[in-house]
């Protein structure tokens, strides 16, 4: 049985490494050099996003990703949020950006602005540096977040963890989620993924196609609440996305709707 699953392993790293990762680099350079010319002509950001999103897609059909959703109906087209989702693969990004129906920025690690080609992408759709290493630059870049939701009605996106979970427990928040939503006075959603830790893992290139659930909770309000209410708020969001995450191993009947990337 070994020695089965042993050559089951290598053609899976073989179609990864010799289709998957090829088609993913190749679509990635079509994609991101068409968003960066459109963002010459586009200043707000929304045609680089739908471009966007249309690459996440074509990267989950690629990988061969089947997509379950729930939830998505209580995102309302005309409201921006601040969105935020824990994070488990690279895989996370993509996901969430091919169906969440919202136009949205989000923040990244200062590091990805350096990159050459991605970081010049990344600021030309409007993308947020975050640098985590100075609390006084991390500042700057939530209280730019909160007045890019006021000014452009648009939503932001966060993985208040700071970083991917590599054994797939939720890690304890990071206040950014709270503090721009309440600076921006518009509510938190919580978004929980799973599956696709399964997909690609962490320091991993080996793509391997399964299923992916994203699953999205109830708007949280902030309106009334101050910066002092920033902890609380976190950890009710945390709270939420735990209870998320947890209603597969409950064995609660969910109603999930089943889409092909």
């Amino acid at each position: 049985m070994s020695g089965i699953a042993d050559y089951l392993m290598l053609l899976s790293r073989l179609r990864a490494y010799l289709l998957i990762d090829p088609l993913i680099v190749l679509a990635t350079v079509v994609m991101g050099t068409l968003s960066l010319a459109t963002s010459f002509v586009d200043r707000t950001g929304r045609i680089p996003h739908a471009i966007a999103r249309a690459w996440s897609k074509m990267l989950l059909a690629v990988s061969g990703v089947k997509v379950k959703t729930e939830g998505i109906e209580k995102i309302s087209l005309r409201q921006s949020y601040v969105i935020a989702s824990n994070h488990l693969s690279l895989m996370d990004t993509p996901l969430v950006l091919a169906y969440i129906p919202l136009q949205f920025r989000f923040l990244a690690k200062r590091g990805l602005f350096r990159i050459p080609f991605i970081g010049h992408h990344l600021r030309r759709a409007g993308h947020i540096p975050i640098p985590r290493e100075d609390p006084k630059g991390s500042l700057m870049a939530m209280s730019q977040a909160a007045k890019i939701i006021r000014e452009y009605q648009v939503s932001v996106l966060l993985f208040p963890e700071g970083g991917r979970s590599e054994d797939g427990v939720l890690q304890e928040f990071k206040e950014g989620v709270a503090y721009i939503a309440i600076k921006a006075g518009v509510p938190v959603v919580p978004v929980a993924v799973s599956g696709t830790r399964e997909i690609l893992p962490v320091g991993s290139v080996h793509v391997r196609p399964g299923r992916a659930i994203l699953r999205v909770g109830d708007p949280i309000p902030t309106q009334g609440l101050t910066l002092h209410d920033r902890g609380k708020l976190t950890q009710q969001v945390r709270h939420r996305i735990l209870d998320l995450l947890q209603i597969r191993e409950q064995n609660q009947p969910v109603p999930v709707k089943e889409e092909h990337a």
